[in-house]
Formats: structure tokens, C-alpha cells, sequence
């Protein structure tokens, strides 16, 4: 019987888990978590009373992963869908609609562009340039991509925003290798970037075509349902999974296996396995790696991160009126705070009827999100809580363009060194880092460091990760 041991509870180390037992039924799979729960940047949160997402509150359902997940935690008959209520952006004082067919901001129609970009910028897109051509292994950032071509309207007023509610990272950092690898890919060939979003962006078709597939799924109660489900899965199957341990040290044994030293130093604990996952942050992950493979520390260490807040705020919903859309983002040109808002009741079925009655005296509640922190931009989070609740009432207000009523509640949730930055030449690295461990037999690593921060790139990269261990 082979041993494993898994290092880290977030989605990454429970899909590896998973993913060793369902290879492997007779596998002994022991997975380690520092904290007192699994799940990492999927937690929840009560405001109110009401038990809502205060981390990552969806996935792509045009990707399989995440819904696999969920048929292997046995809630594949839970999922659900948004409401179709549509997304916005507040740029030069105003709410736009996020334009229609559009691939991370860049549109397959410029003038869907009109009113939230001048004539002249819209002038400007249309007539798309040839701006840069990358080479076949080059590496570019998405705002050099984009803005060469398009301009640099574009980037600030579409790209930023939605690169900020994704990656809360700067367009002129970001890899468009990781962000945009199908543009980054057109490019390459020469093919005009407004010809490869109308190519790949399907356009709406008439009154017989068939609705679209929705972009984004949750659970109903929310996407914290799903890793204490699988922990669940997990024990069920024999493993066990055991909290508030965190892995100070990682040991090649002599005989081939491994050990990873826990607990306090005058009385650490040893957990002795054949093979290791690594499923931390890049910083951690470096820290443990460097006695057994200094490259592929060296190489995790150089990752850098964005600390991001979630200030969750319930309001009675008969004082504060009707909402419109889905939320909005904000383009960091215009120096707000807030990078975007989600109107969660509006944008969630399942949000609007956990407040329904939830409020005192029986009232309804709705409940929104208020997103705030940017890459090298920790300085607005170095605040007390009270004083991002106040900024992001005061900046919502704007947005709406009304007062607004105190709020029955709020809380915030913060998320520091969060996001993993890709920045350009990021998948290079990558795969230093892996052909680094190919060399060091019984040992791999994954998470949000590797292959993107979506949940769906997560457990990719888990599977990954597995399959490495052979």
C-alpha cells in the first residue's frame, strides 16, 4: 500500500486527495492543513445571520473541472447558475454595461464601445493597428498586447477592470500568456485581435438559436458548501484529514520516503509518507522546498502576490430600493478604492432567498459584496475593518448615485497575499519549477501559483500534480 501525504486543505490539496483515492482506492492519503478548516479561499461568512460566500463564490461551468468536483463531493444535483442580470462598469462617473462579446474587455465589435469610451477611442479600436507580434515562446504582458493594438483606452476602461476582479493585478504586469493565451496565440499568426474575439465569441443568434451555456456556476447555499463535502468525500474513503497542523519542514528519508515535521519545535510532530503533494502558496511551498529542490524554491519564491478584502454588507431591502445588474467593476484610472461590487441577491437566486425574512423584525435583507485591494496597492488595506466598511458605503453610493441606508450588517474578510501574480514569463517558470521536481522522485507541487487562480485551474493543476507523482 502506498502512503501519500497531501500539504495543504484548500481546493488544490482536496482535489489532489481525491484525486490519489480515486486512482487508488487502497491508497493511504493523509492530507494537512494549518488552519482550523479545509477549503482556503472558499470560505464562509455570516452577515446578519446569513451564512454567504466571503471568498471565491463561483466557477467557470464552460470548464469541466469544477463541476467534476462537485459530482465527486455529491452535490452535482446542487449546482446553479446566475440570474442573467448583467454586469457593469463604473468608469467617468457612470454605470456602463459591460459591453456584449467581449474575451476579458477585448470586444469582437467596436462599436459596442460607444458611450463608455470617446469617439475618438472607439475610432482608435476600430482601427485596429498591427502592434506587437510576438514570437512563438514569447511572453508579452496583456496591456502591451492589447493597448498596441487597440489603445490604451481600452486597456484602462475594460481590460483593468475585469483583470482586477480575476487577478486583482495590473494589465502591464500580467502575463498574457496566462490571462489571454488565445489572443496572445492570435497574435502570434498575425490575425487582427478583433477578428480572433469575433471567431471565438459567438454572436447572438435569433429568436429560434438556442440560449447560451451559462459562464459561471455555484452551489445553492453557496460554493462553501463544497470543500467540507469533500472532506467528507475524503474520510469516507478512509483518508484522514487533520486541521491545524501546519508543515514547518519537509525531509527526504533515507530510504526514499518522506517526512514533514509539525507542531512546536521543542515537541514537533512527523508524518512519514512514500510521496507528497504540495498544495500552499508559493511563499510556503518555497520555505518547505528549499532543503530538497533549491530551484524550484528559488523559482516559487520570485511569485508575487496581491492582498485583496471582502467587505460583505446587508441592507433592509425596503430602504434601499432596487438594484440594476449583476454589480459593476471599476477601472483603476479613475483612483477609486473599490475594484467592484457584486449585488448578490440580484446576481444569485439562491442569495436573494437566504434574506428573505432574515432581517430584524422579519424584514428582508439583501446582500452584496464590495471587492478592495490591487496588486502593490497593500497600502488600502492597512486600515481598520471599520474604515473599509465606511470607504466602500461611501464609494457604492457614488456608484448607485443615491444615499443609502446604514447597512443591518457587515463584515469583512480579508485575504492577505492571496493572489498569486503570473506575471509575463510566469509559465516559463512553471515549468522550471516542474521539470525542478521531476528530479526529486516521490514529490510534486500545485495551487493557484501554477496554472491560473481559478478554482477550475486549481484542480487542474492538483490533477496535474498527481499524475506527476505517477
Amino acid at each position: 500500500m502506498t502512503s501519500y501525504l497531501v500539504v495543504g486543505g484548500g481546493v488544490a490539496g482536496l482535489t489532489a486527495a481525491d484525486e490519489l483515492l480515486r486512482r487508488d482506492p487502497t491508497a493511504e492519503v493523509t492530507l494537512l492543513e494549518g488552519s482550523d478548516r479545509v477549503g482556503g479561499k472558499i470560505r464562509a461568512g455570516a452577515v446578519a445571520g446569513v451564512s454567504v460566500d466571503v471568498g471565491a463564490e463561483a466557477v467557470l461551468a464552460r470548464r469541466p473541472e469544477a463541476l467534476e468536483l462537485m459530482e465527486h463531493a455529491g452535490l452535482g444535483g446542487q449546482v446553479v447558475h446566475p440570474t442573467g442580470a448583467s454586469a457593469q462598469i463604473w468608469s467617468r462617473g457612470r454605470l456602463h454595461r459591460v459591453p456584449p462579446r467581449t474575451l476579458m474587455g477585448v470586444p469582437a465589435d467596436p462599436g459596442t464601445l460607444t458611450g463608455l469610451l470617446t469617439d475618438d477611442e472607439v475610432d482608435r479600436v476600430r482601427h485596429e493597428t498591427p502592434g506587437v507580434r510576438p514570437g512563438p515562446d514569447e511572453d508579452v504582458s496583456v496591456g502591451e498586447l492589447v493597448g498596441s493594438r487597440l489603445g490604451r483606452a481600452v486597456v484602462d476602461r475594460l481590460v483593468e477592470p475585469l483583470l482586477g476582479g480575476v487577478y486583482a493585478g495590473s494589465a502591464d504586469l500580467l502575463s498574457a500568456a496566462t490571462a489571454l493565451p488565445g489572443l496572445l496565440a492570435a497574435a502570434r499568426t498575425g490575425e487582427p485581435l478583433l477578428a480572433a474575439v469575433d471567431r471565438v465569441v459567438p454572436a447572438g443568434g435569433g429568436t429560434q438559436a438556442p440560449a447560451p451555456r451559462p459562464v459561471f456556476a455555484t452551489l445553492a447555499g453557496g460554493l462553501h458548501r463544497l470543500p467540507a463535502a469533500l472532506a467528507g468525500s475524503l474520510e469516507s474513503r478512509g483518508a484522514r484529514v487533520v486541521l491545524g497542523t501546519v508543515a514547518r519542514e519537509l525531509h527526504r528519508r533515507p530510504d526514499g520516503g518522506w517526512e514533514v515535521v509539525t507542531g512546536p519545535r521543542p515537541r514537533p510532530t512527523s508524518y512519514l509518507a512514500d510521496r507528497v503533494v504540495l498544495a500552499v502558496p508559493a511563499a510556503p511551498a518555497a520555505r518547505l522546498l528549499r532543503p530538497v529542490s533549491p530551484e524550484a524554491a528559488g523559482l516559487l519564491g520570485e511569485v508575487e502576490t496581491a492582498s485583496m478584502a471582502v467587505v460583505t454588507l446587508a441592507y433592509g431591502s425596503r430602504e434601499l430600493g432596487e438594484l440594476q445588474g449583476s454589480g459593476f467593476l471599476v477601472p483603476p484610472v479613475d483612483g477609486r478604492t473599490v475594484k467592484a461590487s457584486t449585488f448578490s441577491a440580484a446576481k444569485w437566486d439562491w442569495v436573494r432567498e437566504a434574506g428573505r425574512g432574515a432581517g430584524p423584525d422579519g424584514q428582508d435583507l439583501t446582500l452584496l459584496r464590495v471587492s478592495v485591494g490591487r496588486h502593490r496597492e497593500e497600502a488600502t488595506l492597512q486600515v481598520p475593518d471599520a474604515d473599509l466598511v465606511a470607504v466602500c458605503r461611501s464609494e457604492l453610493a457614488a456608484a448607485l448615485g443615491r444615499d443609502l441606508p446604514s447597512p443591518v450588517d457587515a463584515h469583512v474578510q480579508r485575504w492577505g497575499g492571496g493572489l498569486p501574480q503570473h506575471a509575463v514569463g510566469h509559465q516559463d517558470r512553471i515549468a522550471r519549477v516542474r521539470a525542478a521536481l521531476a528530479s526529486v522522485p516521490g514529490l510534486a507541487a500545485c495551487g493557484a501559483a501554477f496554472d491560473g487562480v481559478g478554482i477550475q485551474a486549481c484542480i487542474a493543476s492538483a490533477r496535474r500534480a498527481v499524475e506527476d507523482l505517477g
